[in-house]
């Protein structure tokens, strides 16, 4: 097991450094240039030189590559944004996370168990109405753009708050950057209340894909099992169906679906970008929009590193997840 767990933190190391590099490599073959961008149609070329200077942007890229990396490795640091000279992005990062984390596990909340529900149900009742609809509505989830669905949501759930965490006119200093918790700690129920209503609607949007993605591998994972020996002889010795679905096929047919489910976590991450933009939501998907937008090498790079570093991070997890759902697989 410890061999197991230290060759799978080996390789997510490697993933990181390697995304690392081509993050840092792929923002700067990027159109345009972002000292331009800031200094608009009159630029003043002394100044510009002056901060390539500083950026290290007049050294060749594997040099910046390594200085970066160092920096990074030693500081934590991931420099300063270039369309806001005095912001270091890292703590812009750490501001703009919660909210994305928030949203994000939100969105999960509602689309596993939701998935698993209705791929379970289409499974069982297999071609008859639960499982018609169960597929329809899969295919409807995983075939409209999100930010299409989100804007037909605005317009139509008008009674539903379309932007922001919390109302502007509400001071609130939150301890973590996770409103729903921090309301709680600072004894607000009323403010949680207010916070679960601005966050529904973006949370049911993000998990529209997730939810139709889990609800077509729950049921063909679920009809393999369902057809297996054991569920057999379970249902001979006179065990309910719901008993079995449960109780046996479901944890049988838990491996993919996690796997799926995981998958689906990166999935959402890169959702999020368009959801937040809709919703005018503080988080990392908005914060990569602007930086795109002034074309800010700097804030795009540490944008794309994190959502890589979590990325890997929970594929870490997952690899764990399997051996404890799964004792059959091999750790040698």
């Amino acid at each position: 097991m410890i061999g197991y767990l230290a060759r799978r933190v080996a390789h997510a190391l490697v993933t990181i450094i390697v995304a690392v590099a081509l993050v840092f490599i792929a923002v700067r073959v990027l159109p345009g240039n972002p000292l331009l961008a800031r200094f608009g149609q009159h630029p003043d070329i002394e100044e510009i030189e002056k901060l390539r200077r500083e950026y290290g942007w007049d050294r060749p890229v594997l040099v910046q590559l390594g200085q970066f990396g160092w920096q990074l490795v030693t500081t934590g640091k991931m420099g300063k944004s270039v369309a806001r000279p005095h912001a270091d992005v890292g703590d812009e990062l750490r501001e703009c996370f919660p909210a994305t984390l928030e949203l994000t596990t939100a969105a999960l909340l509602l689309a596993i168990p939701l998935g698993i529900a209705a791929g379970a149900a289409a499974a069982v009742f297999r071609n008859r109405w639960p499982d018609r609809l169960s597929m329809t509505l899969s295919l409807l989830g995983v075939s409209v753009p999100i930010f299409f669905l989100a804007i037909c949501l605005r317009e139509v759930l008008t009674f539903l708050p379309t932007s922001r965490r919390l109302p502007e006119q509400i001071d609130f200093d939150p301890i973590s950057g996770l409103l729903l918790l921090d309301t709680l700690l600072r004894g607000r129920p009323d403010l949680f209340a207010i916070a679960i209503h601005h966050l529904l609607l973006p949370a049911v949007v993000l998990s529209t894909i997730p939810t139709a993605v889990i609800a077509r591998i729950t049921r063909s994972s679920m009809l393999d099992v369902l057809s297996a020996d054991f569920i057999r002889t379970a249902r001979a010795k006179g065990a309910s169906l719901w008993r079995v679905v449960w109780r046996h096929a479901l944890p049988g047919a838990a491996v993919p679906v996690a796997n799926i489910a995981g998958l689906q976590i990166g999935l959402l991450l890169s959702g999020a970008v368009l959801t937040e933009t809709v919703f005018d939501w503080p988080g990392l998907g908005s914060y990569v929009t602007r930086a795109i937008g002034d074309r800010d090498y700097v804030a795009i790079q540490g944008d794309a590193i994190l959502i890589a570093a979590m990325f890997v991070t929970l594929n870490l997890i997952l690899d764990v997840l399997y051996v404890w759902l799964d004792p059959r697989i091999r750790l040698t």
